[in-house]
Order: structure tokens, then sequence, then C-alpha cells
């Protein structure tokens, strides 16, 4: 499934599982889902800020119209939970790490950063990435039902699955699965012709991650950014993983910087994909591996911006060659 126009907004896929998809224009244009029983609903993730979250639930109140009275935040990105508060009456199920990890980056902080001096191409980047979003009047919401690594849910009697596959793009990360109707909600585990970014985790968790998605068998994949696909989605993601590792140690072994690997690796395949200058975050996390560090040391957010600043600028000057 999917197209290179694919359809937009609350989209239905089978006779009862739904995805909300927003068009990828980078940083924060994630994908939501629900899955509609006779009596409720069950939605899986909110959108980035209060307006575009109001706006998914208007959606469903008029299509599907039925109450939302579970929420599952497959991890703890503000583009897949900021939203909560609009559904602060259903219970909201995340992993249990969720209510530590959600404080490493706050909406405030995310508001201040929209109008702080950009005197920096790291700054810039992020500005204009942010703009599109209004985060004031956010209340981190948080859920109130965790769980370890597996949990059946049922809507009429039908088994929804929860299932922790982090620390993959995160530590939180949870994959959502309706077997009745073989419909996957992939979370960020899956970005769909966008290339990934991750913050914890190894190369070798996410394509685990990866392998029991396709071990699920899914007709249909909610990835968390990007057009519905099927498990040709997840195919390409893993084969991604594993071109920019190979890739990545090669420079590694001949004591290239992160910086400058990152600039060095063609994209080969994947050179149509979305937000190509991300590969930077994907470099740090090899080498990471490459020199035994552990998966959950912290990024440098600002400085991997500096870098993506410099290879959208390096693509921007080839382009008007």
């Amino acid at each position: 499934m999917g197209s290179k126009d694919p359809q937009l907004g609350l989209v239905q896929l089978t006779d009862r599982s739904y995805g909300y998809l927003q068009e990828d224009k980078g940083l924060g244009w994630s994908n939501a889902g629900l899955i509609a029983g006779k009596k409720e609903a069950l939605l899986i993730d909110t959108l980035f800020d209060l307006a575009l979250t109001k706006k998914m639930l208007d959606a469903i109140a008029e299509t599907v119209g039925k109450p939302i009275k579970r929420v599952v935040n497959t991890h703890h990105n503000g583009d897949h939970f900021w939203g909560n508060q609009l559904v602060a009456d259903a219970e909201i199920i995340a992993h249990r790490m969720f209510r530590s990890e959600m404080m490493h980056m706050t909406p405030e902080v995310s508001q201040a950063m929209k109008t702080a001096p950009a005197d920096t191409p790291a700054v810039a980047l992020l500005q204009k990435a942010l703009a599109p979003f209004d985060f004031s009047g956010i209340e981190l919401t948080p859920p109130t039902l965790l769980f370890d690594s597996h949990l059946t849910l049922y809507i009429d009697d039908l088994p929804v699955e929860l299932i922790h596959v982090g620390p993959a793009h995160t530590s939180t990360d949870v994959i959502v699965f309706f077997p009745e109707e073989k419909v996957l909600y992939a979370g960020d585990i899956v970005f769909r012709r966008c290339t990934p970014i991750g913050w914890e985790g190894t190369f070798h968790h996410w394509t685990v991650a990866l392998d029991r998605i396709a071990q699920l068998g899914p007709e249909t994949i909610v990835p968390g950014h990007g057009p519905v696909c099927g498990l040709e989605g997840a195919t390409e993601m893993r084969a991604y993983l594993q071109y920019v590792y190979k890739e990545a140690r090669v420079c590694f072994e001949r004591e290239m910087t992160e910086k400058e690997a990152a600039r060095r690796i063609d994209p080969g395949p994947y050179a149509e994909w979305t937000e190509p200058e991300r590969i930077i975050f994907n470099v740090a996390r090899a080498y990471r591996e490459f020199r035994g560090e552990p998966h959950d040391k912290p990024a440098d957010f600002f400085e991997m911006a500096e870098v993506m600043a410099e290879i959208r600028r390096a693509h921007s000057a080839r382009e008007m060659q």
C-alpha cells in the first residue's frame, strides 16, 4: 500500500482500523491510528500540539463517532503524545519507562526555542522545523497504565497486542498489532520514505524490532512518519539500517569523524528519501556501538543539527550547479 500522493487525514484501512496520516514535512509531522469497536475506540498516539490533535479528534468524532476510552502512546517523543491532555479522560497506556523519559524534552523548551536568537545554523534549522507548531498551553499528560514487555487489550472481544520493542528508536518503543485485521501501528520503528532518526538503542535492537514486525505478518503498517505501507516498509527500513551501519563501519575504521562520515556516505538507493541530512544521527549511533559506549548515551542534538545544516547547505549548493 502507499503511493507518492497518499491519502491524508483520517483514512479507513479495514472494517475497524484507521490511520490518521499527516504529510511528511519533517520534524514533528507524525501519524496516529484508531481501532474502533462497537461501543468504544482505541487511539494510538496523539500529535505534536493541541491544534493538530483537536483536528484529529474532531475528524474521529465526525467519522467514527465512538468515544475514545483508551490511548496507547508508542513512545515518549512529543510528536506522539503532547496532545494527550485532550484525551485525559481515557486510560493512557505506555511502556514502564515512559513517565521518566518524557521529561527529557518539554513543550516549554520547544516553545522557547522558536523565539531564541537564531545565531547559529543549528538554531535556525530547528526554528524552521518548529515554526508550524504551537506548544503553548500544553500540559504534559502521562500514561496512567504502564507495562513492561507485552500487554493484550480487547476490542469487541478481539485481541490487540501491545509489544515493547525498545530500545530501538527510543527506549520506550511499543508496536500495536491488531491480528484480526492484520494491521500494525509501528510508531517510529518504521519511517516510510523518510530518513529515520533515533535517540537511544542500537542497530541490533532496531533490526530485531523490524524482524518482530515481519514475524507478526501484518498486511498493513501505519508508520510513525510517511505513507501507509505493507511489509515492504519494514523491509526497506531494515535494509537502510544495515546499509548505514556497514558504510559507517568503513568510515570508522578509516578514522573519520562522525561528521566526515555523515558527509561522505552516499545515500545510494535511499537518495530520494526526505531529510537525508538526518544520517548524522544514524552514523553517531553506529559510532557509539563501535566504541562500546552505552546505548543511551545522550546525543548532543545541537551539534547534530549543526551537521544537518551543513549537509543540507551542501546538498542545496550541488542542486544549484
